[in-house]
């Protein structure tokens, strides 16, 4: 199989394991960077990238990259993926799709358009544990899934992940309403509704209880009530308020209740396998997924997370806050 050459866009967190990646990939032959920061750079090219940019639209013209990774705040998401697809270029771009429907409806037509593949950055669709579950509903072993629980907490910016856990300031960016769409629930929400409708079909009816824990002008955790295509009812819970980072799914069926959960490694073996230039198993279904974006640019295949799920996920998150009651705190 011939391989091929990844662009990546953006150098932060996601960015710089997108790059890891991408350098291990027997399938990549040759990657781009692009940052707009001297460090992003620098670093880029010290373990490994043939080349880097400052701006992305004179990377955007080398006519030898097949895919772009964009790994950008939301906010940038609509500009640098529709570029890149007017360039002709596939893109896997990092979740939510957008800060609004007509944003991410953009996005969509325009990859349609042009003929390029859009796939969404929803790892948890790689992840072993989660797969199990959906192989599990296609087999029928639930019988009928009536309730599920989707659970994801963490951090969120408060405590900013970096390279080898060390501090690092926060992008401000991440407290703008207008630059993130939103808070907990577009950010964390958007892999636990997407695995709720890969499950279950789409949602029909959301509500959403929301929570300003911080005071800040969006919501830093949310419980919806969703009910889906299949008549499956499910919860989903998010929040910015754990110091410890977990996301759970348990699906209640009339023969069998199952659920998974991310298991993260232990923090010192994870550095450890940084250090060495190993991949932590937590990050192993980052792999996965941009392999699948490789093989579906290389054999002309749909990928398993498309831009027409990102869109259904920001519409059903678009109605979840259209519906939703903020939760009185008490001091």
């Amino acid at each position: 199989m011939k391989t091929i050459k990844i662009g990546l866009v953006g150098l932060g967190y996601m960015g710089k394991i997108h790059l890891r990646n991408s350098l291990r990939s027997k399938s990549i032959a040759n990657v781009a960077a692009c940052d707009v920061t001297a460090k992003g750079r620098k670093y880029a090219k010290s373990i490994g990238a043939k080349e880097v940019y400052t701006d992305y639209k004179e990377m955007l013209k080398d006519p030898d990259i097949s895919g772009v990774v964009v790994s950008l705040p939301t906010y940038l998401h609509a500009e640098c993926t529709e570029l890149a697809a007017e360039a002709g270029k596939n893109v896997l771009l990092e979740k939510p799709l957008a800060r609004s429907i007509a944003e991410g409806e953009k996005i969509v037509q325009t990859c349609r358009k042009n003929g390029v593949k859009l796939m969404l950055g929803y790892h948890f669709r790689f992840s072993p544990q989660f797969m199990q579950l959906k192989q599990s509903l296609d087999k029928g072993v639930f019988g009928e899934a009536q309730i599920a629980h989707a659970t994801m907490v963490g951090p969120g910016p408060f405590f900013h992940r970096a390279e080898g856990y060390a501090p690092r300031p926060v992008p401000s960016w991440w407290f703008n309403k207008e630059l993130t769409g939103g808070g907990a629930l577009i950010d964390l929400g958007s892999h636990m509704i997407d695995l709720v409708q890969w499950y279950f079909g789409r949602i029909e009816e959301i509500n959403a209880y929301v929570g300003h824990r911080f005071n800040l002008d969006f919501e830093d955790y949310a419980l919806c009530v969703c009910k889906t295509k299949s008549g499956t009812v499910a919860t989903v819970t998010v929040g910015w308020f754990s110091r410890e980072a977990s996301a759970k799914f348990e699906i209640f069926g009339s023969s069998k209740i199952l659920s998974a959960k991310r298991v993260d490694s232990n923090k010192a073996v994870s550095l450890a396998k940084m250090i060495l230039g190993l991949t932590p198993d937590f990050n192993l279904p980052y792999v996965w997924e941009l392999q699948h974006f490789v093989d579906c640019i290389q054999n002309d295949k749909t990928p398993l997370s498309a831009g027409e799920d990102g869109l259904a996920d920001l519409q059903a998150i678009s109605l979840a806050y259209e519906n939703a009651t903020p939760i009185e705190e008490s001091i």
